[in-house]
C-alpha cells in the first residue's frame, strides 16, 4: 500500500499496513477479535497493547479508507456504496 501516512520503517507503520491489508482482503468486513489476532500471528514480536492500539485509530487515522458499519467490525470504504440488501460486490 502507498500511503504516505504509513511509515513502514515504524513498527506502528507497518501493523497499520498490515491491518489495511487484512481489512481490504475481507468484502464483508472482518471483526476486530480477528484483525488484532490476524496481525499478531503475522509477526510474534508486535506487543499486544501496540496493535490493539493501532486496530483502535483506524478509523479516526484512515477515514477515507475503514469505516465501521457497526460495533467491532471494521470494512473498507471501497465496498460501502457496493451493498445492497447485505450484498457485496467488489468493483475493479
Amino acid at each position: 500500500m502507498n500511503d504516505s501516512r504509513i511509515n513502514p520503517s515504524t513498527i506502528t507503520g507497518r501493523i497499520n499496513a498490515k491491518a489495511l491489508e487484512l481489512i481490504e482482503a475481507e468484502p464483508e468486513g472482518i471483526r476486530w477479535v480477528d484483525l488484532l489476532k490476524q496481525i499478531q500471528i503475522s509477526d510474534q514480536s508486535y506487543h499486544p497493547k501496540t496493535v490493539n492500539g493501532c486496530v483502535w485509530k483506524l478509523v479516526e487515522k484512515f477515514p477515507d479508507i475503514v469505516y465501521k458499519p457497526e460495533k467491532g467490525l471494521f470494512r473498507s470504504v471501497k465496498y460501502k456504496k457496493n451493498c445492497a440488501n447485505n450484498i457485496f460486490i467488489q468493483k475493479y
